[in-house]
């Protein structure tokens, strides 16, 4: 696991970096979380509402997110069906900061479209040096600081 400003990000997943939100293919259908970087600017995540059944675009809400200070959508880095919701959210929201790319993902999207769309999410060393150039734009001094 790379480490960027103290903010946990799998080299393995696919970010969408503008909506700080990752992806895990699996086959069809790819899993969805918020990014340790994320979660650390929303502050401690109370409630979530997710969009189950729903058919998503890609860049639009597939759940709602609500911390102490903070509620927002976050964003379905690939379009298609929501079809999981984690149902272990729902009873402790907080997974999401405490373990946001294991027990803390927030919905299984059966993707439409993975050949088109996939092209705007990045993994690897190119994801962490486009996550070091986000935070020095945006000025953030790191996660636990």
């Amino acid at each position: 696991m790379a480490t960027v400003r103290g903010c946990n990000l799998p080299e393995d997943l696919y970010f969408n970096i503008e909506h700080n939100v990752w992806a895990r293919k699996q086959g069809d259908v790819v899993t969805v979380g918020m990014t340790s970087y994320a979660s650390f600017l929303a502050g401690e995540i109370v409630s979530i509402s997710a969009k189950k059944g729903k058919t998503v675009k890609q860049n639009k809400s597939c759940a709602t997110v609500e911390s102490g200070q903070w509620v927002g959508a976050v964003k379905a880095p690939v379009g298609g069906e929501v079809v999981k919701v984690n149902e272990l959210l729902m009873g402790k929201p907080s997974l999401i900061n405490e373990d946001p790319y294991g027990q803390g993902w927030l919905v299984q999207i059966q993707v439409t479209d993975w050949d088109n769309e996939c092209g705007d999410l990045v993994t690897g060393a190119d994801a962490m040096e486009a996550f070091e150039a986000k935070m020095e734009a945006e000025g953030f001094g790191g996660c636990g600081v």
